[in-house]
């Protein structure tokens, strides 16, 4: 994966991360009028587009578009921005460790 893809995947887990902390991450997220969830939304489209031409894996950042959509509400948001977290997690390690398919 190109040092772009790198720092997409790495970031976009990062942001997850902190939006699945269960009080913290939902008080960032109303306090800013749902913003960070329009944020995380373009950081994943990004993140799908640059993967895609590096032929990394996009299956995180497709969740995390979905996540993103529905991250409103409240308890579901919570989960899904976990789960979201921990597949951009798994993919990030294990493509750090995979050779580049040509």
């Amino acid at each position: 994966m190109s040092p772009l893809a790198k720092l997409l995947k790495w970031g976009t887990f990062a942001f997850e991360a902190f939006l699945a902390l269960p009080v913290i991450g939902g008080i960032f997220v109303v306090a800013n009028g749902w913003v960070p969830l329009g944020i995380a939304f373009i950081l994943h489209a990004v993140a799908i587009v640059v993967l895609l031409k590096d032929r990394g894996p996009v299956v995180g950042n497709v969740i995390g578009v979905v996540t993103s959509i529905v991250g409103f509400i409240p308890v579901v948001g919570w989960i899904m921005h976990g789960i979201t977290a921990i597949v951009l997690l798994v993919e990030g390690v294990s493509a750090s460790r995979r050779t580049p398919r040509y």
